[in-house]
């Protein structure tokens, strides 16, 4: 299945997904990555491993139509038939998300429905809640709202910062979206309505991963 990645910023979650699809028997390859900031240093990861980036500036577009409207003319053009946002900072029309409907995916740091919009960590803290994590979601035209493909529970240690438990979050979230992106691409998943059911012998990768960390 062929791929387009969004990003904005330094590509972490993009160079995951790049070393998931370079294994044999992977079932997606990247065929495109954009960014809607040219500097991003996500680029320069995807031309390091030979696939085609494209810097498309949404301050050149004078609404967030015309500007989705060249992401897609992008996408179509590479023959793109998934969407993986990794760490793409901007939110994407409705008339963007329901051509792509059931076509896109998103990682967000935290277990949803908990948890939704910016500044996950510092809430998570706030709340006091012992296990936060990160899903990976079909999207819908609301913010951090879809079928849930996989999720992985991070726990929240004594002594936590913001800045501690992203990079916790983070080194899980490396390791989800690669998961969910096989199951999606390898035809493994499912929609009945707004759920998102993992077929047959994988059914068990639906099940939460707990990523043990007591240092």
């Amino acid at each position: 299945m062929k791929v387009g990645i969004l990003i904005s910023g330094r590509g972490s979650n993009l160079k995951s997904l790049i070393d998931a699809c370079a294994t044999p028997g992977y079932p997606a390859e990247i065929a495109l990555v954009i960014s809607n900031r040219p500097e991003a240093p996500g680029l320069g990861i995807a031309r390091a491993a030979g696939i085609p980036a494209l810097a498309i500036d949404h301050k050149l577009f004078a609404t967030r139509e015309a500007f989705d409207a060249e992401l897609d003319k992008a996408l179509r053009a590479a023959g793109v038939e998934l969407i993986c946002n990794a760490g793409f900072m901007r939110i994407l029309s409705d008339g963007f998300v329901e051509a792509w409907r059931d076509r896109q995916l998103n990682i967000h740091p935290s277990l949803l429905p908990a948890f939704k919009g910016l500044k996950v960590h510092e809430r998570v803290l706030e709340a006091g809640v012992r296990i936060t994590g990160c899903t990976v979601h079909i999207v819908r035209p609301a913010m951090d709202e879809g079928p849930i493909v996989a999720q992985v529970a991070v726990p929240v240690q004594p002594g936590d910062t913001a800045e501690t438990l992203a990079d916790r979050v983070l080194a899980a979230e490396h390791k989800l979206y690669p998961l969910a992106l096989k199951l999606v691409a390898g035809g493994h998943v499912r929609l009945e309505g707004e759920r998102a059911i993992i077929d047959g012998a994988v059914a068990k990768a639906q099940a939460p991963l707990f990523v043990p960390d007591i240092s």
